[in-house]
C-alpha cells in the first residue's frame, strides 16, 4: 500500500502525464488544421504558377506545352473547388482547341466553361486571384464590397469572352444565326460593363455587321459597323484601320463600290502606319474585289449598249 505522500506523488505524475497526452492531441489536431491550409496555399500558388507559365507558351505559340500545363492546372482548380479558376482555364483550353483547328474540343470546353459560368455555384465574396497571389488578411465591409464588384464585373466579362469565342466558332462552321445571336449577347455584356466606346465593344459591334453582313442583311449590318467606326474616330481605336476596311467590305456587297474605294484607302493608309501587313492584305484584296466588280458591271453595260 502507498503512503500517503507517495499517492500525492503518483497522482502529480498521472496528473503530467494526462496533459501531455491532452496537450499532445491538441497540438496534433492544431498541426492537421495548419498543415490542410498549407496545402491547399500551396495548391493555389501551383495553379498560379502554371497557369502563368501556360499564357507565356501560348503568347509564344507553344502549344503543347501549353495544353500540358492548362490540364495541370484544370485539375487543381478542382481540387480546390476553385470555379473562377476552373472557369478561366476551361477558356484557355477551349481558345487553344480552336486556334490548332480541334473545333469539336473547342465546344466541349466552351460549354463546359459556360456551365460553370452561369451555374450558381460561384459565391461573390470568393477574391481567389488567377493571374497573381495575394495576402489575405482582415477586410472592411467597405473593401469586401469592392472586391465583390470586381468580381462580379469580370465575370460577367469572362462570359463575354466566352460568347466572343464560341461565336467566332460558330462563324467558321457557317452556324451564321447562332453567331449572331453569341455576338449580341457578348455586345451587350461589353457594352454595360465597359461602355460603348471601349474598344473591345467596337470590335464586337463589327464582328456583329460581319456576320450580319454574311447573312445578306446588308442594311442592317452597315448601320452598325458605321456607328462603330464613328465611335472609333472620337475614342482613338487602336485598330480603326479593321473596322474601316469592314465598313468597306460591307458597302462593297452594298454595291456601293466609290464608297467602298474610299473607306479601304484609308484603312489601307492607317494599316501601314501600325505596320499590320495582315491588315494590308486583305483590305487590298477587297480593292482588287472592287475593280473585278467593276469590270464586270463595264462588260455588261457594253454587252446592254450592243
Amino acid at each position: 500500500m502507498l503512503g500517503k505522500g507517495e499517492r500525492t506523488s503518483e497522482l502529480t505524475k498521472t496528473r503530467r502525464r494526462s496533459w501531455r497526452r491532452s496537450h499532445t492531441v491538441a497540438f496534433s489536431l492544431f498541426r492537421s488544421e495548419e498543415d490542410e491550409r498549407d496545402e491547399a496555399q500551396r495548391k493555389e500558388d501551383e495553379m498560379i504558377l502554371l497557369l502563368k507559365k501556360a499564357k507565356l507558351n501560348l503568347h509564344r505559340g507553344h502549344h503543347q506545352a501549353a495544353s500540358s500545363f492548362l490540364h495541370q492546372a484544370v485539375v487543381l482548380a478542382h481540387q480546390t473547388h476553385n470555379t473562377n479558376a476552373i472557369v478561366y482555364t476551361y477558356s484557355l483550353m477551349a481558345n487553344l482547341a480552336y486556334v490548332q483547328g480541334e473545333l469539336d474540343s473547342a465546344e466541349k470546353l466552351f460549354k463546359a466553361a459556360m456551365s460553370f459560368m452561369l451555374s450558381n455555384g460561384t459565391p461573390l465574396d470568393d477574391n481567389a486571384v488567377i493571374e497573381m497571389g495575394g495576402v489575405r488578411g482582415e477586410e472592411t465591409e467597405g473593401r469586401r464590397y469592392r472586391e465583390q464588384e470586381v468580381l462580379r464585373k469580370d465575370t460577367r466579362l469572362l462570359l463575354g469572352l466566352c460568347l466572343d469565342s464560341r461565336a467566332r466558332y460558330r462563324a467558321s462552321t457557317r452556324n451564321l444565326k447562332q453567331a449572331e445571336e453569341d455576338y449580341k449577347r457578348a455586345l451587350d455584356i461589353c457594352t454595360q460593363e465597359q461602355g460603348e466606346t471601349h474598344p473591345q465593344t467596337l470590335v464586337l459591334m463589327s464582328d456583329l455587321a460581319t456576320i450580319l453582313d454574311l447573312q445578306g442583311h446588308h442594311g442592317d449590318a452597315l448601320v452598325l459597323v458605321q456607328r462603330a467606326v464613328d465611335l472609333s474616330r472620337s475614342a482613338g481605336h487602336p485598330d480603326q484601320h479593321v473596322l474601316l476596311g469592314n465598313m468597306a467590305g460591307i458597302l462593297l456587297h452594298k454595291g456601293q463600290l466609290d464608297e467602298a474605294v474610299h473607306f479601304y484607302q484609308e484603312a489601307l493608309r492607317l494599316a501601314r502606319q501600325n505596320h499590320d501587313q495582315e491588315a494590308v492584305d486583305q483590305i487590298q484584296e477587297g480593292l482588287r474585289e472592287v475593280t473585278r466588280r467593276r469590270r464586270s458591271q463595264e462588260e455588261e453595260e457594253g454587252g446592254s449598249d450592243e
